[in-house]
């Protein structure tokens, strides 16, 4: 699987985070190599998005990687889970997209050692259950995702992106009704 070229992170936001939709996420690890189709992706607007970490420009050694280059991993920790975003829009525009679920593709086996489910279903479908599954961590932050390690693959393309409003935000005034959250319509392993 060869990785998307540096340039595919060089779209808009909400361009990208559509993009993002059937494109295969891979790790590579001295376990083994997992990956999934991304089926659900938030958009983050950075300074002028409540909900957004960089809101206001806040830079702070958390944020900090948002300020660079598109097609970098935005990792941080939340609730005791690591989440995964790829930074998108320029340089000092802190924007970024959240990859919420992913559709198992290899390494499965993996996946199942690293979180054990009753139902495949629930095994990526949710930003911190997909990091655990593929063995992303902190120690991704800022990793290049168009190359090895961890990097994005083309996959499919899907037939119909649903969208709607993002998930957990309840508390950022206006921008939990922004619907910049996308899915592949039907897909079993959508959040929610």
């Amino acid at each position: 699987m060869n990785p998307v070229s540096e340039e595919f992170f060089h779209q808009s936001t909400i361009d990208l985070a559509k993009a993002l939709l059937g494109c295969i996420l891979v790790n590579e690890t001295n376990e083994g190599i997992t990956s999934g189709y991304i089926v659900e992706t938030e958009s983050y607007m950075g300074p002028y998005d409540r909900a957004a970490h960089s809101y206001n420009n806040r830079r702070t050694k958390r944020t900090e990687i948002m300020f660079g280059k598109a097609g970098l991993a935005y990792t941080y920790t939340m609730h005791t889970h690591c989440l995964i975003n790829v930074v998108s829009a320029g340089i000092d525009e802190p924007h970024a997209v959240l990859i919420r679920a992913l559709e198992p593709y290899t390494g499965v086996d993996l996946m199942t050692k690293r979180r054990p489910v009753d139902k495949i279903k629930n095994l990526t479908n949710g930003p911190g259950k997909l990091t655990k599954a593929m063995g992303i961590t902190m120690e991704d932050y800022g990793r290049p995702l168009f190359e090895p390690p961890l990097y994005i693959t083309p996959g499919i393309i899907p037939e119909e992106i649903m969208e709607g409003k993002r998930i957990g935000i309840d508390n950022t005034g206006e921008a939990r009704d922004y619907p910049w959250r996308f899915w592949i319509k039907d897909n079993l392993f959508v959040s929610r």
